[in-house]
């Protein structure tokens, strides 16, 4: 009886936390409310006050896997298994939150200690399992609101920080039970930050040289054409897209590039090996006469294995530099157990030959301006971004391939951790995607040109060079470090002040002088 009552009790906050993983979800692109956010979190610490650690980690599972389920529903593409699985993998990481949260709840500060694990849950998602997956950290949903600025500053994990905290500080206005001054201290504190974000001004100005730049979306070919088919026809698009390009410029329609970029997988088979592959990518450099940043699909390093790479084509001496993916996605492009897994599991033979990851960040000199490659997903990967800046990276260059998430609502999410990376970094990042979302956003993260699915797109662009350093790339990780410290410290102070309040609650209380007379008494 008393177990169903508790359960009863329990069902109201499964369901509160439900709503908040739904509320968080939608903060998200394709949804696009990132106020939401500042709803979610309150509602979520509402769900785990109060309740013992068991419950906190049922409630944090449901809360986690339902706002996974809505923000990543397009890997439903590669299976519904697939989204199923990945929802409940990363909303493990939030049942572990609220596991600690409803202890850490109880300490006098667990207002600066509850964003400070949030900020370490977040770290942990993106560092495990297989190199972790870091799409759902709270800092994406802000590209368009001034809040999103502070990343200029503090990174993004300190932009989690934030709002974390400004849902926290929304939380302790509501609370009941909060004194009068603690939650006008609150209320003051989230305004601040709101709206004090809104007075930053980044600059979109460069060190005075610019760079003209060409990304070329030349469309995917429908479903149906065998693979080599396929393959070449996605290379040939991309090729009549570059002389159409080059056709324009010598109408005088189109200034002449510096440097054309080419997306990811702009060639699936590899230009090493294959002469009709090469011959396709000679014949766009040499037509508009500038090099030509490639992505494409390499064989090797050993047998069975491949890796996906940016290679720099010039028209006189070919191919040269090369940078390949370091962050390849696991049962996408390489299979983790791979011998384990495969006679079980038919369908991972999809995936082909082992991605190989490369070695070292994707710096490219090129005709004097330094670019940083960063391949698809791993836009997503702190230690990328800020290696390809410490490495001298002066424009960031974006190569990808969303073909198989196009008009999902993936396209998007990405589009919009590129612009928080833009302004994390202070530079403009040029994006070419072989079916979209291609573009070139500024270093304040504002937009100037987004193209549409699945049409051929090229843009040239003017980029600024840009050699200095934002706050936020010369702290680098230490903002993560400090508040995932934090957030461990607070919950051990959690853990010591739950042992010892258990340990009162088991210690008798000490017995009276009279109590203790009687017993030395004979009988």
């Amino acid at each position: 009886m008393d177990r169903l009552k508790a359960l009863g009790r329990l069902v109201p906050r499964v369901a509160a936390a439900v709503a908040a993983g739904v509320l968080l979800g939608f903060a998200f692109e394709p949804h696009d409310h990132p106020w939401l956010a500042l709803v979610a979190v309150p509602l979520f610490l509402a769900a785990l006050n109060g309740i013992s650690m068991k419950s906190g980690f049922l409630v944090g599972a449901a809360f986690g896997i339902t706002y996974y389920s809505v923000l990543v529903p397009w890997l439903s593409v590669i299976g519904g298994d697939a989204a199923i699985a990945l929802a409940i993998l990363e909303g493990l990481f939030y049942a572990f939150f609220g596991l600690f949260a409803t202890q850490v709840l109880k300490l006098r500060l667990w207002a600066l200690w509850i964003p400070c694990l949030w900020v370490a849950i977040e770290f942990a998602t993106a560092a495990v399992p297989f190199g972790g997956f870091p799409w759902g950290r709270l800092a994406w949903a802000f590209s368009d609101l001034p809040l999103g600025r502070l990343a200029a500053y503090v990174g993004i994990p300190g932009l989690s920080f934030v709002v974390a905290l400004v849902g926290v500080l929304v939380y302790a206005v509501l609370r009941r039970g909060t004194a009068l001054r603690m939650r006008a201290v609150a209320l003051g504190a989230g305004l601040a930050l709101v709206f004090g974000s809104a007075l930053i001004h980044l600059s979109i100005e460069g060190d005075g040289q610019t760079v003209r730049a060409a990304m070329v979306q030349g469309n995917v070919p429908g479903k149906g054409l065998e693979f080599l088919g396929r393959a070449r026809t996605v290379t040939r698009n991309h090729l009549n897209a570059t002389l159409e390009l080059q056709k324009r410029v010598e109408a005088g329609a189109e200034m002449k590039p510096d440097v054309v970029i080419w997306p990811e997988n702009s060639t699936d088979i590899d230009p090493y090996k294959d002469a009709e592959t090469r011959a396709d990518i000679e014949t766009a450099v040499k037509a508009v006469g500038v090099p030509i940043l490639v992505g494409a699909v390499t064989q090797g390093p050993g047998p069975n294995e491949r890796q996906t790479t940016g290679i720099v084509w010039d028209p006189a001496s070919g191919p040269g530099q090369r940078y390949a993916k370091r962050h390849p996605v696991p049962f996408g492009e390489y299979i983790p157990f791979r011998d384990q897994l495969l006679p079980y599991i038919k369908r991972l033979e999809m995936v082909g030959a082992q991605t190989v990851p490369g070695v070292g960040p994707g710096v490219m000199p090129i005709r004097g301006v330094t670019y940083g490659d960063v391949i698809c997903f791993e836009l997503a990967y702190d230690n990328v971004i800020s290696d390809v800046v410490k490495g001298g990276a002066q424009v960031l260059v974006v190569q990808t391939n969303n073909a198989t998430y196009g008009g999902t609502g993936q396209p998007e999410q990405q589009f919009a951790i590129t612009r928080m990376r833009a302004i994390e970094t202070g530079r403009t990042v040029l994006i070419a995607s072989t079916s979209g979302i291609s573009g070139v956003i500024r270093p304040d993260g504002t937009v100037e040109h987004k193209s549409e699915q699945f049409v051929s797109d090229v843009y040239v662009a003017t980029a600024p060079v840009q050699n200095g350093h934002t706050l936020a790339t010369t702290l680098g990780s230490w903002p993560q470090w400090i508040l995932t410290g934090l957030g461990l410290l607070g919950l051990v102070l959690a853990l010591i002040e739950r042992r010892r309040g258990r340990a009162e609650k088991t210690t008798p209380p000490p017995a009276s002088g009279s109590a203790r007379a009687r017993e030395k008494v004979p009988a």
